[in-house]
């Protein structure tokens, strides 16, 4: 990730609200203004907002504790008290930008419900359930940029009012653990799991809050997009009816690639988890199923030395059979999957983050060998084995279909100037760092969504397709359209909350209307599973969003490009050799 761009999706501070509001005593009269829900096992206390007229449940429990490398299981208990629901809780332990200014715990695994105050529980409202991005390593519900108060208030007043939930999940290795111990201990793909078990509890309890369980709509973006992703080919495609409709920004379609050869990076996952054994008190127990039960006893605070800063990362999903039973490639080329409604996208220069830190060293991308290099670090091992192709042959195929040409690269000359031997962008990001944000953000993001597109196509399912093409004020040119920048946009959140700077600072009118209009898009997705909204006469201002169809485009479909100017609609084939490249060989070559 860029400099900047780590700098600037760093989050202070607790949950906006927790910070103004403490926890309610224990044992109390409970007052007539304080909104009451009774779920399965018991009562919670919230939070009556005057603000937004909402009401807010903060820090339900989903689960019980679960201990440490443990599958998480239902709430087993009940209660006849009130509890209280007042604050958010604690990000699940991880590591990075996400986590800084909020507590973190072992104990997480809560989530939070945003409605309109005075909900009678026969409401029947459609659900938003917001899974967060962080690369499956930091992040959590509280963080402030979430604020789900806005888009609830926006579906309120377009007259078709939803309920917010988000919630949190394990990371890192605590979450995603990997090698032959994780396999058989059945404990691969925890935070997945933490997830489906979270659904679980929103289909068993939202009608309590005034939700309708069969007009779920799950949400994400990046790593959370890729959760997202990972719900609808969960158990080989099990349709468990937990959800009606999917949202995914910059990352659905498959598994983000954290190895060379995806999921079939084995070998690699086992040395992830072994360094992480060698490098704590349970280094003799590494080859060993003693090992797992070493790091279970394990005092937090070895674990964080054993995590942060040495080389026992990634950690990512597993194909285990069970709840990842297959390749995302065949799941969705064969039609494996619930037949639910689809809103994804992606950003223009998603490789802007994605890029750099290729090159020797983790810098950027100056030469054709550096390339060569860059690209080897994604092929998998064995590819002559799955693939018949060698590994250069492979890099020979990808250096042709993304020359060293700065005007087919990322970002285009209308965002920024010839990159020149010297210049500051060629000096940080590397040379050719145009041509790597192609490639890699093609790789890591854009292939996967088209890939998916055509794929609902093939089953006659509705789907929207977007790419978000705006370059913020506060964001360099060279970065253009880049990662995560959208999220703001569609949380409508304009006042810039947990965000150092306002990302709508200095252009205010144009960028605020945008928001307005893709929020209200993902409101009219929530509620009635189409962007255009009840009627399907289209957005404010905008053309009618056209459901991806692929007879329009000569075998593609059309995405619509919101733009800070005139948001368009365009034929879904900008890169088509590069991307059909990796879509075609995305199983053999990569392991996705």
């Amino acid at each position: 990730m860029v400099p900047w761009l780590t700098s600037l999706l760093l989050a202070a501070g607790s949950g906006w609200f927790a910070s103004t509001v403490g926890a309610l005593p224990a044992h109390r009269q409970v007052a007539a203004s304080v909104p009451i829900v009774n779920v399965r096992n018991g009562s919670y206390a919230g939070v009556h907002s005057p603000e937004y007229d909402q009401d807010f449940f903060l820090g339900i429990p989903y689960a019980r504790k679960a201990p440490r490398f443990t599958v998480s299981q239902h709430l087993n208990s009940s209660w006849d008290d009130v509890r209280d629901a007042t604050a958010y809780p604690p990000h699940c332990v991880g590591y990075g930008g996400d986590e800084v200014g909020y507590e973190i715990s072992e104990d997480c695994l809560y989530l939070n419900v945003i409605r309109p105050a005075g909900i009678e529980d026969t409401a029947g409202l459609p659900v938003a359930v917001w899974i967060h991005g962080g690369g499956l390593y930091m992040g959590g519900s509280g963080d402030k940029r979430y604020n789900l108060s806005f888009i609830v208030q926006n579906s309120v007043n377009q007259d078709t009012p939803m309920i917010g939930v988000s919630l949190n999940y394990r990371l890192s290795a605590f979450g995603f653990p990997s090698g032959k111990q994780a396999l058989d201990a059945g404990i691969t793909n925890l935070g997945f799991r933490d997830q489906r078990l979270a659904l679980q509890w929103v289909n068993e309890n939202i009608a309590s809050f005034g939700g309708a369980p069969d007009k779920v709509t799950i949400w994400g973006e990046s790593s959370g997009a890729e959760s997202v992703n990972a719900q609808t080919l969960a158990y080989g495609g099990r349709d468990d009816g937990l959800f009606r409709g999917v949202i995914a920004e910059s990352g659905y379609g498959g598994y983000i690639g954290r190895f060379p050869g995806g999921l079939n990076a084995t070998n690699l996952m086992q040395d992830t988890y072994d360094t992480l054994v060698q490098n704590t008190t349970c280094a003799e127990t590494v080859g060993t199923p003693e090992s797992l039960d070493c790091l279970r006893t394990l005092p937090l605070e070895d674990l964080h030395n054993a995590l942060n800063g040495t080389a026992a990362n990634p950690w990512g999903p597993v194909l285990d059979g069970d709840f990842i039973a297959d390749y995302p490639s065949k799941q969705l080329s064969e039609g494996r999957f619930p037949k639910v409604s689809v809103l994804i996208g992606c950003n223009s220069e998603e490789g802007a983050s994605f890029g750099t830190g290729r090159g020797p060293n983790g810098g950027g991308v100056n030469t054709d060998d550096e390339m060569r290099n860059a690209i080897a670090s994604i092929v998998g091992l064995e590819v002559e084995k799955t693939a018949g192709k060698s590994l250069e042959q492979v890099v020979d195929e990808l250096m042709y279909l993304y020359p060293n040409i700065q005007a087919v690269g990322v970002p285009g000359l209308d965002k920024w100037p010839i990159i020149q031997p010297g210049d500051m962008v060629a000096e940080s990001m590397g040379l050719q760092y145009r041509r790597t944000a192609a490639l890699f953000g093609d790789f890591i993001m854009q292939y996967s969504r088209r890939r998916a597109s055509l794929a609902f196509a093939a089953q006659n399912l509705r789907s929207w397709s977007y790419r978000f093409d705006v370059v913020l004020p506060r964001i360099p040119g060279y970065a253009g359209a880049t990662h995560f920048q959208e999220v703001a946009f569609v949380f409508d959140n304009i006042r810039g909350d947990g965000y150092e700077e306002n990302p709508f600072a200095n252009n205010t009118e144009v960028l605020t209307s945008l928001a307005k209009s893709m929020s209200t898009a993902w409101v009219n997705f929530i509620t009635g599973q189409d962007p255009n909204g009840p009627k399907g006469l289209g957005l404010p201002g905008l053309e009618t969003w056209p459901s991806y169809n692929t007879s329009a485009g000569g075998g593609v479909g059309e995405n619509i490009v919101w733009t800070d100017k005139d948001s368009y609609i365009e034929v879904d084939s900008w890169r088509a050799e590069g991307i059909n490249y990796f879509i075609q060989n995305s199983l053999t070559v990569f392991g996705i």
